[in-house]
This record gives C-alpha cells, structure tokens and sequence, in this order.
C-alpha cells in the first residue's frame, strides 16, 4: 500500500523539477511582457486626452482589438504567422551566438546577404523546374548568409576583433553592397525602379491554398534541430563549453577558435535562410534599397526567449501577433501601430533590467551558463581564442 501511496509523487517529482527549472528562466520574460503592456496602457490613456476625454477602458479595447486582429481570422492567423517566421529564424542566429558566448548583432547584414543570394539565383533560375530552382535558391541564401557570418567569426578566432564592432561594420557593407548589385550587375531590365528580375519558379511553394509558404514549415523544423544541437550533440555541448569558459574548453582539448568561426557561420546561415525566405516567400524580388528591422528585433526575440529555441519561436509568434493585430487596433482603437514598437522597446528595457527585477521578485539566477546579457555586456579585448 504504501508504494501504491508513493507511485503518484514519485511520477509527480519530475514534473515539479521541470517546473522549478523552468520559472527562473520565464519569469523576467513574463513580467517584461506584462511591464511593457501596462506602460503601453498608461501611454494609450494619455493619449485618450487629446480627444478631450479620459478613457480608462481604451487600452483594454485596443488590446482586445489587437488580441482579434492578429487571432481572429485565417487571414491573421496566417499573417501572424508570416510576420514570426524570420523572427524564428532571425532569433536563433542571435541565440545561437548568445550560447557561444558571442553578441551576434550582424544578423541584419546576414539576413540581407541571405536575401540577396536567394534573389539573384532566384530570378537567374526563374524559368527553371522548381524542384531543382526553389532547392538552390534557398541554398544561395544559406550560404550568402553563412559566408557573412563566417568573416567576423574568422577575425574574432584569428585577430580578437570584437564580434559587436565587426558584425555592425558588415551590416553597412551589406546594405552598400546589395545597392552596388541592384542598381548594376543584377538590376533587372523593364522595370521603373532598379530591383532583380522575378524569382519565378524558385517562388516558395504556398500551402493549403493560403499564403502560408514552404519557408514557415522550414522556420518550425529548424527549432528541434537547433534544440538538438545546443544540448543533444557533441558539437552543441562544445559550444556552450566555450561559450561559458573558453580556457576550461581549450584545456579539455577543445577548439575556441574553430568553435568561433563554425557558430558565427551557423548563425549566418539561420539569418540568411530568413532573408531567403521573405524574397522567396513574400517579395519574389529585391530592390536596391530593400529596408527591414527583422535582424534587429532578432535580438530582442533571442533576448526574450532566453536564448533557447522554443522560447525563441513563442518570442516571435508574440512578436508577430502584435505586428498583425496592429493595423485592427488603429482602425477600431484609433491607437497608432507606433505603439508596437513601444511595447516592443519597453519590453527589451524590463529584460535589461534583468537583475533589478529578480532581486524584486526574488527570483534565483538560471544556471551556470552565462546569460544573454552577460554575453552582451561582458568585455572580449583579453586575447584571441586558440
């Protein structure tokens, strides 16, 4: 009898030790969501005066409205889903470095060299068969992407040139570069603005009859794969090594170095497939001042979801619920679609202010891993890795 007593709680413990692994990691998440809405509310109130009145209630309306916008239709689900997708991608490029122990901010420049290598074999290969045009287009974008991901990684292991500073270099170069292509070797003829020709064939297939592409399945796949890499491969547990004692890793006869450039690349290739797919996916083509934040509201994804990927893909659907239901909310509300980007901010403040929050609510530090924002905070001038 009494083992029959013990089965239940025995079968519960695993349950409660998952739970008490897991609220450490979510709880500064959930309240920088929650602190976020509640300034956005305090905000939307205020700005309720300048209709004369004070409308306590207009933040739960324009909530509800949002909540409806992104949720309450097909067409929402599905726009939902196409706006997280390169957030997806995007934030795993940033929390792959983050595990390395490396501030990946130049997903942006690897997102457009990715959208740049899908578009020109895209629309090279347009009257091709999309069993062999779709294949390398995407391919074109991982490895654009990848080789710009590969050189700071390179000049981190061979020179100790700082990831931040060479990463936000390359983002400039990126964008110069594809303007250089567009407008001369790549620019498409018959048309009134300098952009490449059609993708034609090499268009990602859609699904189900809606607009959701083969490259939302491909962002949703890629998240227990990057999973099983981090914590189920040699190679993940190399990384992570390196990424919380480079000496420790090197002394176990590990390679930082190696380590460096290959996690770099990794992460150019998840950003590059991003871009990949919004050329592919949504645009079938690039102009020569193509202009996006997706691969810098990666880092806030890749901060918000802890840089772990299901947290990463729950941070992008957030994400792009908000950016779908916001265009409902300013027709109903009246509130400007602005008020994302605030929220969006405010959360990025709350998650910086990560140590204020968890001595408030006296929530113990994750792990032995180095956090994300030590990772971003921490200096990385002491040598090259070997």
């Amino acid at each position: 009898m009494t083992g029959e007593r013990d089965a239940p709680e025995a079968a519960a413990r695993p349950r409660r030790g998952i739970i008490a692994r897991a609220l450490p990691l979510t709880l500064v998440p959930i309240v920088a969501i929650l602190g976020a809405l509640v300034v956005a509310a305090v905000i939307i109130i205020l700005s309720s005066l300048v209709q004369g009145s004070l409308d306590l209630m207009l933040p739960l309306e324009a909530y509800a409205n949002l909540v409806e916008g992104a949720f309450g239709s097909v067409r929402g689900l599905t726009f939902t889903l196409l706006s997280a997708t390169p957030l997806i991608l995007g934030g795993m490029a940033v929390g792959l470095g983050f595990k390395a122990g490396l501030f990946n901010i130049g997903a942006q420049g690897q997102f457009l060299m990715g959208a740049l290598g899908a578009a020109g074999v895209g629309a090279s290969m347009a009257g091709a068969s999309p069993f062999v045009a779709v294949p390398a287009a995407i391919v074109a974008g991982a490895l654009f992407g990848a080789a710009w991901g590969f050189i700071p990684g390179a000049l981190k292991a061979w020179t100790g040139a700082h990831e931040v500073v060479t990463t936000i270099m390359l983002n400039f170069i990126a964008g110069i570069f594809i303007g250089y292509l567009i407008t001369g070797p790549l620019e498409a003829a018959g048309f009134s603005f300098s952009r490449t020709g059609p993708v034609g064939n090499a268009a990602l297939p859609t699904l189900f009859g809606t607009d959701i592409h083969l490259g939302v399945v491909l962002a949703v796949a890629l998240v227990p794969a990057v999973w099983w890499l981090l914590w189920r491969s040699t190679l993940g547990f190399e990384i992570r090594t390196v990424g919380a004692n480079p000496d420790a890793a090197r002394y176990a006869g590990m390679h930082p170095a190696f380590l460096t450039i290959l996690t770099m690349s990794l992460c150019g290739l998840l950003a590059g497939l991003a871009g990949a797919g919004q050329i592919l996916g949504i645009s079938g083509f690039m102009t020569a001042s193509y202009g996006t934040s997706i691969g810098f509201d990666a880092i806030s994804v890749a901060l918000l979801g802890r840089a772990h990927p299901v947290g990463i893909l729950l941070a992008a659907l957030l994400f792009g619920a908000m950016r779908a239901g916001s265009g409902l909310m300013q027709i109903k509300a009246g509130i400007p679609v602005e008020i994302i980007d605030v929220i969006q901010a405010t959360i990025l403040l709350f998650l910086a202010a990560d140590i204020v929050v968890r001595r408030l609510l006296r929530i113990r530090a994750p792990g032995s891993e180095p956090t994300e924002l030590q990772t971003v905070t921490r200096t990385y001038g002491s040598g090259t890795p070997t």
